[in-house]
């Protein structure tokens, strides 16, 4: 995967399984975010498949649309492209009706000193967008970063196990899925919170994080040496396949890849596919951010690319000088502070 054509048709290119999923799902669909790292992958495979299902739902992309060529790109495959700030109420209600609405919100980087406002992102707007969408199916993307470190030989943690967020990012993601919860219980509004960790694609991900490192010269820190992540595409699928499993109460979701992965083998391999040295600093610490995806892959079955597969893609995207997106993981971050 070296050309983002290719990159573009592999992640807008729908299964069979969601194809029949989404010919289930009536109604036009709101994608909130639709501009931010997964929106526009994710609108792209909605239209295809809605296509490919004989549906002539409406797909509404909505987002602040800072860069015209994401517009442009979205509205060239057919999605109804609205440029608002949904953190407006003006601008909120105004928006189109829909039957179902993928909730992509969210404020992370740069947060730290300015977390009242990260708390008005993450918590107190996605209230206002359940209010003003009670009458449809949501589907909400969270985080694994709800739950605390975990032992790094534990298989991570799974839907039934307590939450415990590590710092105010995390405490305000928490703060979503309670606030939606609560609306959704209130009006009996379907819904499904997908608690997502780590996914990748060539441009951004953990791999590229790494990657990046290794071409720089830069030691790898291994202090946290384990790690989850799962193919862009696959993700995208499940949070669409999730419109037919939202429910009151909410249907709650690990998102992840099957394998608990070693950072120091990760970067081994990365290095050995980019022919560079890796150096490593730390030593790995006995917990790390980690979830359980096995109910995930119980319901869509496995991504379908493996983490070598990944490592390939990435190695060969950079090596190409392909576009990255200067969006950082941060997945070393133990303290919770981004």
């Amino acid at each position: 995967m070296k050309t983002l054509p290719e990159l573009h048709r592999a992640l807008a290119t729908p299964s069979a399984a969601l194809v029949e999923d989404l010919r289930d799902v009536r109604g036009d669909v709101v994608v909130l975010g639709a501009a931010g790292k997964l929106g526009p992958s994710l609108v792209m495979l909605a239209l295809r498949a809605l296509t490919e299902a004989g549906s002539s739902a409406t797909v509404h992309a909505v987002s602040r649309f800072g860069d015209a060529a994401v517009a442009g790109e979205l509205r060239a495959a057919g999605a109804n492209v609205i440029a608002a700030d949904v953190s407006d109420d003006a601008a909120l209600a105004a928006l189109p009706d829909a039957e179902n609405v993928i909730f992509l919100v969210g404020a992370k980087f740069g947060t730290q000193g300015n977390e009242a406002a990260m708390w008005a992102t993450n918590a107190y707007l996605p209230g206002r967008v359940a209010e003003r969408y009670r009458s449809a199916r949501i589907v909400a993307l969270s985080t694994g970063n709800v739950y605390p470190l975990v032992a790094t030989a534990s298989g991570g943690a799974s839907e039934a196990d307590p939450v415990g967020p590590v710092g105010e990012y995390a405490m305000s993601c928490l703060g979503r899925e309670r606030v939606l919860a609560h609306a959704a219980r209130e009006h009996g509004t379907p819904l499904a919170l997908i608690r997502l960790n780590y996914a990748v694609e060539p441009r951004y991900g953990i791999l590229v994080d790494l990657g990046r490192q290794i071409l720089a010269g830069e030691p790898v820190d291994v202090t946290t040496g384990h790690v989850n992540l799962v193919w862009q595409g696959y993700a995208n699928e499940v949070i669409l396949r999730a419109l037919r499993h939202a429910a009151t109460p909410e249907f709650v979701l690990n998102l992840t890849g099957p394998e608990t992965l070693s950072t120091r083998r990760l970067a081994e391999k990365l290095g050995a596919a980019l022919g560079r040295e890796v150096a490593v600093t730390g030593q790995e610490a006995p917990t790390a951010l980690l979830a359980d995806a096995a109910r995930c892959h119980a319901l869509f079955g496995y991504p379908a690319r493996s983490p070598d597969d990944l490592v390939r893609d990435v190695a060969e995207w950079l090596l190409a000088g392909g576009t990255v997106l200067d969006r950082p993981t941060k997945f070393q971050v133990r303290d919770g502070r981004f």
